[in-house]
């Protein structure tokens, strides 16, 4: 099943650049838009895609919807803009560059937390010196204690990785797995999935890789094939949700592209008469 489910994305990859969708004008830019705005949906944000691109491309905000969900987006937005300069010079995974990284997208949302610990402060990137729980049931990660080894772990792992070129699959798993044991070592007390998620995308940047999108239609499967590879200490449910997240963006992304090929053009001409209108079409 999983041979069957790449086959089909390299198909899919193969039809996406022959079609030579990403090289439109302004297509990066908001496809990153759509990234974004999936990834603080999963953190509860209410902005819509058009919300996101109001607010990066004119300053206006969305009525009646919270400030802290424009924050998030404008500094996730940010976050994405470093990690693709760091990516055109390949700089290497370290727990500084991920500080960084998270210290960016909490930037305007973190705060100093004082704890049994000591302080910390979540919006300079800084580790948690606490417990915490998450979800339905609360379900709780790794002792603080551990976190900065297991982040040093996790570094060195992906740095050697990233040394070999590897196929197709193997550079966008490697991605997935970054993503999968950075969210479940959860270094920060905030962030985590954002972080995650963006390394995920970076470690794609660096590969040139079309970067993959969680929907946020998807948030609980999403959240499902983590929890259930934490509790079993697997990567492959969370492999095959990433593969399937993965072809769905591809297969809409050329579904879309060739809908606004096909689109013809009608000339509109609005005019009232007797509190009625009457679209008059030329072409």
């Amino acid at each position: 099943m999983e041979q069957g489910v790449w086959q089909e994305i390299e198909l899919l990859y193969q039809k996406f650049q022959k079609l030579g969708i990403s090289e439109a004008v302004d297509y990066d830019k908001y496809y990153l838009y759509s990234l974004i705005t999936h990834s603080t949906a999963i953190e509860g944000s209410t902005l819509t895609e058009l919300d996101t691109q109001l607010l990066f491309d004119e300053g206006v905000t969305a009525k009646g919807k919270p400030l802290v969900h424009h924050l998030m987006n404008e500094d996730l937005k940010q976050a994405y803009e470093l990690a693709k300069v760091e990516s055109d010079s390949l700089v290497p995974i370290t727990p500084t560059f991920l500080k960084r990284m998270n210290a960016m997208l909490m930037r305007t949302t973190g705060s100093v937390h004082s704890v049994m610990g000591g302080s910390f402060d979540s919006s300079k990137g800084e580790l948690r010196l606490c417990g915490v729980t998450a979800g339905v049931g609360g379900h709780s990660y790794m002792n603080y204690l551990k976190v900065p080894a297991k982040v040093d772990e996790l570094c060195a792992i992906l740095q050697e990785k990233q040394k070999k070129m590897g196929t197709f699959r193997e550079q966008y798993e490697l991605s997935f797995n970054a993503h999968l044991n950075l969210v479940t070592i959860h270094p920060w007390v905030d962030g985590n999935g954002r972080t995650a998620r963006l390394l995920m995308n970076y470690i794609q940047f660096c590969y040139h890789l079309f970067p993959t999108k969680i929907f946020k239609e998807d948030r609980e499967a999403y959240i499902l094939s983590l929890r259930q590879c934490q509790d079993e200490e697997t990567n492959q449910l969370f492999l095959l949700f990433m593969a399937g997240q993965l072809k769905k963006s591809l297969s809409l992304e050329i579904e879309r592209f060739k809908a606004s090929q096909k689109k013809g053009f009608c000339f509109m001409f609005l005019y009232y008469i007797k509190q009625r209108i009457t679209i008059y079409e030329f072409g």
